[in-house]
């Protein structure tokens, strides 16, 4: 059972945006980040990098926009990209696992999806954004349709990779 401290400050930051939020788990904790992001061109950090303070978690973020990028800067095998495409959970899966890698942080969140308004097919229409977090070890990945022009598709994205990060750190007890 939660202490009524801790109750409080889980309350406190229900109320703050959801970059605040993210920064203040990650330092409450003693957690660091790192982000890998292809379809939202580095949105998530934008926002991450807002928040004053942010620099005693966030370490860095990848912006990896093209296949080579993924494999070179993150590891993403080149057998993923060519069977499942970048698009995919596979290929989100080791964009965090790899980010996570790479910048030696505890935790790591990858984007990768089709904001459109072109690229999309019967299979993987445009919307579709896969997203995964690597934290402590383990990693999640999750599948989002978004609908709406491509600026509104990212800014969905980027409200849905914050509450990801969010949840994997409120379940992870450290």
């Amino acid at each position: 059972m939660a202490s009524e401290k801790e109750a409080s400050e889980e309350s406190a930051l229900e109320e703050t945006a959801l970059e605040e939020t993210v920064v203040g788990l990650l330092k409450k904790k003693k957690m660091t980040l790192s982000l890998a992001e292809s379809c939202t061109g580095g949105a998530v950090a934008a926002d991450i990098v807002n928040v004053p303070g942010a620099s005693e978690v966030f370490m860095c973020g990848y912006v990896t926009y093209t296949n080579r990028a993924k494999r070179k800067c993150l590891g993403v095998k080149k057998s993923t990209l060519k069977k499942e495409g970048a698009v995919s959970a596979k290929c989100a899966g080791q964009m965090a696992k790899g980010g996570a890698k790479a910048a030696k942080t505890d935790v790591c969140l990858s984007v990768t999806g089709l904001a459109g308004p072109g690229g999309g097919t019967e299979e993987t229409p445009v919307g579709t954004v896969f997203m995964g977090c690597y934290c402590a070890g383990k990693t999640t990945v999750r599948e989002f349709h978004f609908e709406g022009d491509r600026k509104s598709i990212r800014d969905q994205a980027v409200e849905q990779a914050l509450t990801f990060i969010c949840d994997r750190l409120r379940k992870y007890d450290r």
